[in-house]
């Protein structure tokens, strides 16, 4: 029987109900499963349950998508530095703040964190997202260098080494969290969590 149109379940249906932020999800989800190289237009027409020429409807391809997810969490990141506790107070209480809301913002938006952090700079898009990363670490670094200067942090740690391993930790938690459960951490659990841990070790005595 041939698909109705307009019928819920039906492919006439699904080409009308997709968006673009739906179609965006799907292939976020696919991108992290099969990695950005390894996915084909097919795969994400498969995915998506639409044709192929359904998803040029909404994007030229798929590094256009990759660049909206991307850019979508590269967002996230770079709006906590514009908040207010990222730019009032002391050093350190901007940089807790800043470190606390990271943790938050990956939570909020695993899938696509995560796809951000598993670039490897294959293409344009890629390229980009890994400079706007480096600058993103580049501000964290400058307000772990001012709270050493202030006396606030221990000056025995390097600071290059001191935010790689401070973002390696947060970074991780793509790696094992899982929100779905009834035993999961919230995100206000983990964001606890790793400031206590981090803030701990790098507080001078």
């Amino acid at each position: 029987m041939a698909p109705t149109p307009g019928v819920p379940g039906t492919s006439a249906h699904r080409r009308e109900s997709y968006t673009t932020e739906s179609l965006l999800a799907v292939a976020v989800e696919v991108f992290n499963e099969r990695g950005y190289d390894g996915t084909s237009m097919e795969h994400l027409s498969k995915a998506a349950g639409i044709s192929k020429s359904s998803i040029y409807h909404h994007v030229r391809g798929k590094e256009e998508l990759l660049e909206r997810a991307v850019g979508r969490a590269l967002d996230g990141l770079f709006g906590i530095l514009d908040e207010s506790g990222a730019r009032h107070g002391r050093a350190l209480a901007r940089l807790e703040h800043v470190v606390r809301r990271t943790v938050e913002v990956l939570v909020a938006e695993l899938p696509y964190v995560t796809l951000l952090l598993r670039v490897r700079g294959n293409t344009s898009t890629e390229r980009w997202a890994l400079e706007r990363r480096r600058e993103f670490d580049h501000r964290v670094a400058e307000l772990l260098r001012e709270a050493v200067a202030d006396g606030d942090l221990r000056a025995d740690v390097d600071v290059r080494l001191a935010t790689r391993l401070l973002f390696g930790m947060v970074n991780s938690i793509v790696e094992w969290y899982r929100p779905a459960g009834s035993g999961a951490a919230s995100g206000d659990q983990i964001a606890d969590a790793v400031t206590r841990l981090a803030f701990a070790g790098l507080r001078r005595p």
